[in-house]
């Protein structure tokens, strides 16, 4: 029989926002690692640009339908099993997808059915592990008030962004073995971290708290902030999956690197990416959200992301490319927290799961669009064509904003 959710007396709350830290830097690390590798491992199996970005599309579309629904059912069956649910997913679906690409290398499978199958393994993933990122930000937004929601969601930024600092560095040290070793790593990485959370991760939602009411998520996309805000998450989601997808070749074909050194390039410059982006979401962004609202941050990341994204074409050798990735790492780590937080403030507190699960849906929508035509653009247009695409839907987002002023106001309880 399981045990009644505990009282917010009984949870330490400062030992479980870091364990959920933890427990979300793993995850994020283990996703990470495949960064460097995807584009020359496309590659590699004899696939397109383009049908290489249908392994994001078809993970991010089963993600965008699938995550308002496990948001929802975090509301019901608790907080704590659908995250290990997630992460158990996320490491069977990797495993998978792993096998299936070593068998492509190993010249057992080729071709269409080589391809379906790679596809089939990532829908898989990303119906269940769409259920840790809404799963994980509810369970923040369970263990924070109101004044400090903007800083206690910059806890999962900044775990995300530790985990790009090491997982791009760890994939392209891997890639020295194979390039299915970092996909292998990252199944097992996955069974690690929910055998962790499961074992020191305490249930947040309270037992008997206040159920979201039918209708809840037709009552929030109503509220133009939120919708909004949606928007801008969905969009600036869009290009910077947009620049992730595409990187690997534009680092490849303008350096002129084998698969192997166009992994071990690419890892550096994420690495560097992600560093600097879990500066800011660890360090800077807590006393910017202290000093400032929420839409002078939105329109602060939206700049600030935009003007990275179109320096990126702009560098033909590694230190300017790496330095345009790390302008956009500036502005990525300033508008992810603000706009979570700001979509949190904008729900009362019995429907942050449904307000978590609305957010990721937003997300997997942009990383659902954003490969196919980054990776369209740059097999089809020209190799700049994906960050002046990225860039300009940046700045036209920062025009919107600046033009409605959304206010954020924390809803009634």
């Amino acid at each position: 029989m399981s045990s009644a959710a505990p009282s917010p007396a009984r949870v330490n709350t400062g030992r479980t926002k870091l364990i959920l830290f933890l427990t979300i830097f793993i995850a994020m690390l283990g996703l990470s690692v495949l960064f460097p590798i995807i584009a020359p491992l496309g590659r590699q199996l004899g696939l397109t640009e383009t049908q290489t970005g249908w392994f994001s599309t078809a993970y991010s579309l089963m993600q965008f339908v699938f995550s308002p629904i496990w948001g929802n059912r975090s509301e019901r069956l608790g907080r704590k099993p659908i995250l290990l649910m997630g992460l158990v997913g996320f490491s069977i679906s990797f495993g998978l997808f792993g096998v299936l690409a070593q068998a492509g290398l190993n010249g057992a499978l080729s071709g269409t059915l080589l391809f379906v199958l790679l596809v089939a393994s990532r829908v898989i993933g990303g119906v269940l592990s769409s259920a840790t990122l809404p799963t994980a930000q509810a369970m923040m937004a369970d263990l924070s008030s109101a004044k400090d929601r903007t800083a206690s969601l910059g806890l999962i930024g900044a775990a995300f962004g530790l985990g790009v600092v090491f997982g791009p560095a760890i994939g392209a040290a891997l890639s020295g073995l194979s390039l299915t070793a970092p996909v292998f790593f990252s199944a097992a990485l996955g069974l690690v971290t929910a055998l962790v959370a499961w074992r020191t991760l305490p249930e947040t939602r309270v037992s008997g708290a206040k159920m979201a009411a039918k209708g809840s998520r037709r009552a929030l996309l109503s509220q133009p902030t939120v919708l909004l805000l949606l928007a801008v998450s969905a969009l600036s989601t869009l290009a910077s999956v947009g620049m992730e997808q595409t990187i690997g070749f534009y680092v490849q074909d303008t350096l002129r690197l084998t698969p192997e050194g166009a992994a071990r390039t690419v890892g550096i410059m994420l690495t560097l990416f992600g560093f600097v982006a879990a500066l800011v979401q660890g360090g800077a962004i807590r006393p910017l959200a202290k000093k400032l609202p929420t839409t002078p941050l939105v329109s602060a990341g939206l700049l600030i992301m935009g003007a990275g994204m179109l320096l990126v074409p702009a560098g033909q050798s590694f230190w300017p490319i790496t330095l345009a990735l790390a302008v956009v790492g500036v502005g990525s780590a300033i508008l992810s927290p603000s706009l979570s937080a700001g979509l949190s403030l904008s729900a009362g507190e019995d429907l942050q799961g449904t307000v978590a699960g609305l957010n990721s849906s937003a997300l997997a929508l942009g990383r659902m669009a954003g490969p196919l035509i980054s990776t369209g653009l740059y097999q089809t247009v020209s190799h700049a064509a994906p960050y002046v695409l990225s860039g300009s839907v940046l700045l036209a987002l920062l025009a919107i904003v600046l033009l409605i002023r959304p206010r954020v106001q924390p809803a009634a309880a």
